[in-house]
């Protein structure tokens, strides 16, 4: 069956018309930071930028690609036993030795809690069968994303001649990552108490992540830090229904220009009612109902984040051109989906406003089918099957 589609369009300037800009610092300060970028996590509108494009070393915040690819691959609570090669890597640790026993979401919690280069190659094993595998897909799942200007070599971040991204590309990955739920969930982790070992036993990680508990709505996402590299942060916080991704590479003094970066993020995005988008929305006929037809509305109050530079968003309607009775209120019928630079940032369904019965000639109708045949009967009889 086709879908009829019923499109509209609002411009930001009618939009930010009927709601009000907050006042907003003209840029975020003084910043630290070779590279960096602020982004709105739904929209991927950057709100501010220097040296966005730059290729530069990224060190440990490679474990958020790292990390994704393993939740990503299913199964976290299965369990992994370690091998001598799988962690045979410099660096950071969370202390795994061959013959112990671990989970791929342990696993994930080792890599962007306490940063273990071990439980990132540990990953890459599990995951691929190896590191060149494992590179390969992070790769693959990086041009999916549009990272464009990135290229892995390493799964855990160590310096590597062609291991480099850039600031725009990391809160791309950022993004991305943290609509996964359990991304989400163990980033924005201060600690976490684990099990695993020869035989497993309890440990705690805890988190390298500061504005965790010094900035208000912070919920990660991961440090790095090489000397090739400097120190890098990639950081996510929400407030009033807006998400922000702040990333700095190589910041002397990433703390304190996350902070500088996400207030102004906030003083300049908020988020907003998007029904007038919608405001017209079909009544979709039915058939063999004792009503002709059945109003579409919203499942849930849409809200984008904008800004006062957020270009033109589109919504467009997609229900089927009849539906059968009957219909229950809150059956779902169709979508709305709102779109910013052809890009679809935000579905939300349409359901049924109220019940649609058959009519009594369809209910007979129901029913006669139900009926058992003549045949039926006769062996019902007979007690044959």
């Amino acid at each position: 069956m086709s879908v009829k589609i019923f499109s509209v369009c609002l411009c930001a300037a009618l939009l930010l018309a009927l709601f009000p800009v907050k006042s907003a610092a003209a840029s975020p300060g003084d910043l630290s930071a070779q590279a960096c970028v602020l982004m709105v996590a739904e929209t991927r509108e950057v709100l501010y930028a220097r040296n966005a494009d730059e290729r530069l070393s990224m060190a440990s915040t490679t474990k958020i690609m790292t990390a994704l690819l393993a939740l990503e691959s299913g199964y976290p609570e299965r369990e992994i036993v370690v091998t001598d090669e799988m962690v045979r890597v410099e660096g950071t640790s969370i202390g795994l030795l061959a013959g112990d026993t671990i989970s791929l979401r342990t696993l994930v919690s080792g890599m962007l809690l306490e940063s273990g280069n071990d439980a990132a190659n540990v990953t890459a094993y599990a995951v691929a069968g190896g590191i060149e595998s494992f590179v390969e897909l992070m790769n693959t799942k990086a041009q999916e994303i549009g990272m464009q200007n990135t290229n892995f070599e390493t799964v855990s971040g160590l310096d590597s001649e062609n291991h480099y991204s850039t600031a725009y590309d990391m809160a791309l990955l950022a993004a991305c990552a943290i609509e996964n739920p359990l991304f989400r969930q163990i980033c924005s982790l201060e600690s976490e108490r684990v099990y695993y070992g020869n035989p497993p036993y309890a440990r705690t990680l805890s988190n390298h992540n500061r504005l965790l508990k010094s900035y208000d709505g912070a919920f990660g996402i991961k440090t790095g830090y090489t000397k090739k590299s400097g120190r890098c942060l990639v950081s996510a916080a929400e407030r009033d229904g807006v998400t922000l991704i702040a990333v700095t590479l190589n910041a002397p003094n990433d703390w304190a220009d996350h902070r500088k970066l996400l207030d102004y993020g906030f003083s300049v995005a908020e988020a907003r009612n998007c029904t007038e988008l919608t405001a017209q929305l079909p009544h979709v006929p039915v058939v063999g109902g004792d009503a002709s037809t059945v109003r579409a509305v919203l499942a849930e109050t849409p809200s984008i984040d904008v800004t006062q530079s957020t270009p033109q968003i589109t919504a467009q309607v997609f229900v089927q051109p009849f539906l059968y009775a009957p219909l229950k209120a809150g059956d779902c019928i169709g979508s709305v989906r709102y779109s910013l630079n052809g890009e679809t940032i935000l579905e939300v369904p349409l359901v049924a406003q109220s019940d649609v019965s058959c009519t009594t000639s369809e209910q007979e109708a129901a029913q006669e089918t139900d009926k058992p045949s003549l045949w039926e009967r006769i062996k019902s009889i007979f007690g044959r099957e």
